[in-house]
């Protein structure tokens, strides 16, 4: 099943945050970012994957997704 524009844009929105620390969230500016990041940030969250709609902090499930995204990253790109 190949990956959908929009689980692409969730991944890369959920690459902005820093995995190893729960200290560090960030803000999508509505007016500033692309409609897909916004999207994808209201998606994430309905997963339950941050803490806001527009951003936020990474929930536990969140970082594990962090951490998973990360992973598929390093092995695709060696």
């Amino acid at each position: 099943m190949p990956f959908s524009p929009d689980h692409i844009a969730e991944l890369n929105l959920l690459s902005q945050f820093e995995s190893s620390s729960g200290q560090a969230g960030i803000k999508v500016h509505r007016q500033d970012a692309a409609p897909e990041t916004v999207q994808a940030a209201e998606r994430l969250f309905s997963k339950g994957l941050i803490t806001r709609d527009d951003g936020g902090y990474l929930t536990p499930m969140g970082s594990e997704a962090v951490e998973l995204a990360q992973k598929l990253q390093s092995i695709l790109t060696t």
